[in-house]
């Protein structure tokens, strides 16, 4: 009985509330709650409003500093400077290409530098790839930045050493198998690429992932869409190469000919020593030290027998003015003929000095009393005057600023007497 009952009270209650409606009613909120929160809102709003107001402000003055910004300068209407590149004894070489927007005067100066090499020897043109050799150095930073866990910055910038390391390792390119820009207007532009890596390996560091290979393949996916992905073999001629292979049998340069010399007093003379300078970022010591009079040697010879010269140094003087072409060291800084090893020395070791910026000389004259030499130029600053793509410096210049010279070894052979022949 008493399980009858409750079975019976069960179906019951099941009924009633399978009888009860089920529905929506309005939600109830605290009208002094809300007034609050809308308070809140209304003073969060404000600031940010104020915020961007202030930041617009800034903007805006540091768009008008940048416009009114004046720079020192000196007064050219007394300097003897070359008409035009005619003026020259010109090593043959391709017309100047911009780099843009780029950190890239490095790959710039020294691929049209090995251009001028291969017609030297052998009465090749070729033009080459300078995005090849980039997208390869971005790969190599890459792994020094995880083998070293983040510690050294990776900037854009790198040596002309660079080059002939990264060719002989992986060959060379034409520019027409690779040109390395994707973007509609063909203009190099790596802004938005470097900031992705940077920001990625940022992101990296932080996470502490140090798997080389998963980020690695990420660098390559962004590059990829900025620069496309080099081929691994290509048709020049009717027949298939590959980069090494191109460089053996088509280009035929030795990258072990090509010497990189320094002037400085901090390491002995006439023996190899580091460049100490953040591009050299692999740390290569295999520069060759030479007094600062050999070392102007080297560059008058090479160009007065029919070789090419790469010259690193800063670009960032007065005496350096895009619009005149031309760059020149103002006697109120230095006269000409106090211009030593010492004044060099001094100038690098305060930073007066600094390894700015990568170029190719690719000719020779001379006006009263002055060496004038002729600067293929792939930066910005070479285009504001006459002479797209050219700079002329005059030889004060070159003893003061120019940093490093990059040369085939015939030429040091010839002039050094020390040099190492092994």
């Amino acid at each position: 009985m008493k399980k009858v009952l409750a079975a019976l009270a069960i179906a019951l209650i099941g009924g009633l509330l399978t009888a009860q409606e089920l529905k929506y009613r309005p939600a109830v909120y605290d009208s002094t709650l809300e007034a609050l929160k809308d308070f809140n809102e209304e003073i969060i709003d404000q600031r940010e409003a104020e915020t961007d107001r202030i930041r617009d402000f800034l903007e805006e003055q540091s768009e008008l500093d940048r416009i009114q910004k004046q720079v020192l300068a000196i007064d050219w209407s007394d300097i003897r400077i070359p008409e035009s590149p005619a003026d020259f004894q010109q090593v043959w070489h391709f017309p100047p290409t911009r780099q843009y927007l780029t950190g890239a005067c490095w790959s710039f100066a020294t691929t049209s530098f090995l251009e001028a090499e291969v017609n030297r020897l052998y009465g090749k043109k070729i033009k080459m790839s300078e995005m090849f050799t980039v997208y390869h150095e971005y790969l190599l930073k890459t792994s020094h930045f995880v083998a070293e866990r983040g510690e050294k910055s990776f900037g854009q910038g790198s040596e002309a050493n660079a080059v002939t390391r990264i060719w002989r390792q992986f060959g060379a390119i034409p520019r027409n198998q690779y040109p390395g820009v994707l973007a509609e207007d063909g203009l190099f532009n790596h802004k938005l690429m470097y900031k992705e890596i940077d920001d990625y390996l940022e992101w990296v560091s932080q996470a502490d992932l140090w798997d080389e290979e998963s980020v690695l393949n990420t660098v390559r996916v962004i590059m990829h869409r900025y620069l496309g992905q080099p081929p691994e073999h290509f048709i020049y001629d009717g027949i298939e190469y590959r980069p090494t292979a191109f460089l053996e049998e088509v280009l035929w340069l030795d990258m072990d000919d090509y010497v990189n010399l320094l002037s400085t007093s901090k390491f002995p003379f006439y023996s190899n020593c580091e460049f100490q300078v953040p591009d050299n970022w692999w740390e290569s010591g295999d520069y060759f030290n030479l007094p600062l009079d050999d070392f102007y040697a080297v560059l008058k010879t090479a160009l007065d027998n029919g070789y090419s010269v790469l010259l690193g140094g800063d670009v960032s003087e007065p005496g350096l003015e895009g619009a005149y072409d031309s760059a020149v060291i103002p006697v109120w800084d230095i006269p000409p003929d106090e211009i030593n090893q010492a004044a060099r020395e001094l100038r690098f070791y305060n930073e007066a000095t600094t390894d700015d910026h990568l170029l190719h000389a690719v000719g020779y004259t001379r006006i009263g009393r002055d060496d004038w030499f002729l600067v293929k130029d792939s930066g910005s600053g070479a285009y504001r005057g006459k002479h797209a793509g050219y700079m002329f410096y005059r030889g004060d210049y070159v003893r003061l600023k120019t940093l490093t010279l990059t040369v085939h070894r015939d030429i040091v052979v010839q002039l050094v007497k020390d040099y190492p022949l092994d």
